[in-house]
Parts: structure tokens; sequence; C-alpha cells
């Protein structure tokens, strides 16, 4: 675990931050065409930086850009262990400036500095180090043919990535796509979400310096009409990744529909229940991985456990519990080491969060204290996806049209086991909350995910194409024979 520093030198790294403020295309900064737009602070509304951000004609710049990269070889069609090299010592250029990016995270996403710093950015280089391990260990396969063939079934790289990220987690997102997409051999367009653009333009000009060939890995801030759409209906991005809200998520399947057809993977919203059984045990546990569930991030986050679903026997103690362990959770200044919740992400989001919260609660500004709130089928709290500090008691688990994670907590193996099978989600764990780890694959069932999984092994498979190579073995002279 990292060491913590002082809420003053936090504050003084982050006067002398030198911050990014333009498009990196083909291996270097340079001024964006489209328009310029203000960094907030989230904490204090004080403008960061402005950045002069891309427009559709970077966009084609940039995809011609990756093309050339892509076709040219040196890096999709390099050994998978010089790109393995190549991105372990991206890892270490990040591990040198990891305190500068946790600060830049903070500052531009109101995240807390504890978690940028403990969780955010080693996760982010765990993460590229992980896929960038596994690339050169990945076999491909023959098929099962008579003595007359053999066939081949190869993976490839699919060629020119756009990656869209969301503002909750920046760098960490960021790490989750350009570190399989990279370790493939794809070349990648990074659009990162409007106000949190600054990791990913360091990212990519550390890679540039740890090897990463130009137009490999381009980063576009832009808002979604001028970066986002173009890069949706590109006819030369041949994928994307997205993570965001499924109504987003929605509109890249359009674009693809009416463009080239292009793979699309998106990773959107939740509403996440804990079910706590009768028979659970411990219930002291059970509060703190709820509690954390529930609040962590202030609740900006798509696997956030929004949806309490508790047996009656059990219910008021551990209500009782949850808001003893509540009062830890302080909100204030995010370069503050002692605060566990940050600002919301802005006035907008704070509003909608705010439209949540019953009579007599308001935010503090652009803090919002973690609520419980007590709700029936049906009510919007237990249906919609909130993203803030809010924690339903309900009483279903499945009546949502999400399906990314769950939580069950229960004695029994047998009652985990089949409450597991019958929760429609991609991750459930027993007796505890989490999301599995880097080996494990993360995306969601129903209107959570569509076309593939972020992390594990499966990430690398959504990131290259499959091909079949059948070759003819048989005599020639032996006749007419088709293979």
């Amino acid at each position: 675990m990292t060491d913590l520093l002082t809420h003053s030198e936090y504050k003084a790294i982050a006067a002398d931050l030198d911050l990014p403020a333009t498009p990196y295309i083909d291996g270097k900064f340079r001024p964006g065409s489209g328009t310029e737009m203000d960094t907030l602070n989230p904490a204090t509304g004080e403008v960061l930086t402005t950045i002069r951000c891309a427009s559709s004609e970077d966009v084609d710049l940039a995809v011609i850009k990756a093309r050339e990269a892509f076709e040219q070889g040196h890096w999709a069609k390099a050994h998978p262990s010089e790109r393995k090299d190549v991105l372990i010592k991206l890892c270490k250029f990040i591990t040198r400036r990891r305190r500068e990016l946790a600060v830049m995270e903070c500052l531009e996403s109101g995240k807390p500095i504890r978690d940028c710093e403990e969780i955010d950015v080693p996760e982010a280089i765990h993460t590229i180090k992980w896929h960038a391990e596994a690339v050169d260990k990945i076999y491909d396969q023959t098929g099962p043919t008579g003595d007359d063939a053999i066939s081949m079934i190869v993976r490839e790289p699919v060629g020119v990535v756009a990656a869209i990220l969301p503002w909750n987690f920046p760098l960490l997102m960021l790490a989750w796509k350009i570190g399989p997409a990279l370790a493939a051999g794809n070349s990648v367009i990074v659009k990162p979400a409007e106000q949190t653009s600054m990791t990913a333009l360091r990212i990519a000009e550390l890679a540039h310096m740890a090897g990463v060939p130009r137009g490999v890995l381009q980063v576009l801030p832009g808002d979604g009409p001028s970066v986002g759409e173009p890069l949706g209906r590109h006819m030369g991005v041949d994928m994307v990744s997205f993570t965001g809200s499924t109504d987003t998520g929605r509109r890249f399947l359009r674009y693809a529909a009416d463009s080239n057809l292009k793979k699309v993977v998106l990773e959107c919203g939740g509403k996440n229940p804990a079910v706590v059984l009768e028979d659970a045990e411990n219930l002291d546990h059970v509060a703190e991985h709820v509690v954390n569930a529930a609040f962590w991030n202030m609740g900006e986050n798509c696997s956030a456990t929004s949806r309490l679903i508790v047996h009656k026997a059990v219910k008021a103690p551990l209500l009782e519990r949850i808001e003893a362990r509540m009062r830890d959770w302080k909100a204030g200044d995010p370069l503050d080491p002692a605060n566990h919740l940050g600002a919301l992400i802005d006035a907008e989001h704070c509003r909608k969060v705010a439209g949540y919260l019953k009579k007599g609660d308001a935010p503090d500004g652009p803090y919002v204290t973690p609520k419980v709130y007590e709700v029936k089928r049906g009510d919007k709290l237990a249906t919609e996806e909130i993203f803030g500090p809010i924690l339903s008691v309900i009483e279903v688990a499945n009546e949502t049209d999400y399906g990314l994670t769950a939580s069950v907590f229960t004695a029994s193996n047998r009652s985990a086991l089949r409450a597991a099978r019958a929760i429609k989600a991609g991750t459930v764990t027993v007796n505890c909350y989490g999301e599995g780890d880097i080996s494990t694959p993360f995306g969601g069932f129903k209107q959570s995910g569509f076309g593939g999984r972020d992390n594990g092994l499966q990430a690398h498979d959504q990131y290259t194409e499959i091909k079949t190579i059948w070759v003819d073995l048989s005599d020639p002279r032996d006749g007419d024979n088709v293979g």
C-alpha cells in the first residue's frame, strides 16, 4: 500500500503540475482544430487547464495515422514478447510518475486522493503489466482433422480500435482497454470523457517514450458530437470499446450499423443488489462490505451496490451497523487523505443525484453525504441507476433492466450457489463485495453489457479476429481432391 502524504504536500504537488492540454496524435502533442474546453476541479469549480479539443478532422487524421502504423507492422507484427517488453517499460514509467498521475486524477475527477494513490494508479499499472505478461503465453489452436489436412485457428489483431472512456475511473478504464488492445497488436485511439482528459494524455506521452510507435496510441479529447460520434461512424475504425451509460452505448451500436458494422463492445450501467439471507454470519462484516460497495468512489461506480435486499430477521441489526459505519465516510477536499469521499464530477451530475434525495436532504455544494432509504418495488430508487452515494433497501434482486454485478451473503454454500445461479448478472460475489480481479472477465447481462468482457484472457479475445487456416495435405497424384 502506498504511503500517503499530507494534505499540504498534495496541494504543493497540485500547484506544480504541468498539465497536458492538446490532443496526442502521431507521437506528439498538437493543437486540436476543435473548440476550447475548460477542465474544471469538481471540488472547487476552478479551471485547471483549457484544452484545445479535437474535431472530426483530427479524428480523420488520427485514423489515418493509426492505420498507417498498423499496416507498417512495427507494432502489429512484432513478436508478442517485444510488445510485452515495451508495455512493461511503460509500467515502469507510470510507476515513476505515479504520484503526479494520482494528483492529476484527483484534481480533474474529484476522486479522493487516497483512492487514486492506493487503488486507481496501482491497479492501472497492474492491469497493463498483466496483459503484457499474458500476450506471449496465449496459444492458438489446431482443429481436429484427418491425415489429409491440417487446420490452424489463429488470432490476429482487429486493426484500429477506438476506446471511449468514462469519467468515473479515467485512468483505470484506460488501462482496462489499452492493456489488452495494445498487447494484441492493435492501434488504439482513445477518446477520454470531456471532464477527465489529462491522465490519458499523459499516458500516451509515456507510452511513446517507452517505445510504443507513432500512431499506435493516440488520445483525442473532446465532446461526443465532435469526437465520439465521428469515431463511431468512421469507416476506418474496426472496433469500438465503450464504457459508460446504456443510452450512449446504444448510439454506438447504431453508428456501427450505419457505417462498416465495426465490432462494438459495451460495458454499461448497473443497478446492483446485495442479497443478505437470514443465516448471514458476522453482520459487522456484511455491513463493512455493503457500505464500501454502496459509497466507494461517491457511488459513481457502475458496479456499486445500490440495492440492499435483506431478510427481515436480520434487517434491523444490519441497518444499525450500516448506519454506524457510514459515520467514517467523511466527504471533503479530495486532496485531503483524511476524506473517504470526494466531490461529484460536476454540477449537472450533482443536480441529477440530488433529484433522488428525499425531502430534507440536500447536497453540500459538490458533496453528497451517503444516504440509506427504504423503498418499495417499482420506486425509481429501486430501478434507476443513480450513480451517487444512495443505498436503497428493497425486496427483489432481478427486478431491473441491468445485470452487471451482485453480492450474496449467507452461511450456506448451497444457498449461495443457488442464488448466484438465479441472479442475472455478469459477476456474483459471495460473502463479499467485489468485481473479481484482473484474471476474471468483467461485464454484464441485459442492458449492462454487449459484445465482450473486460479483464481476463477474454479481454484479449475481443481485440482479436479469429482466422481459420486450412492446409490440404492430400497427395494430388491420388486424383482430384478438395481440401
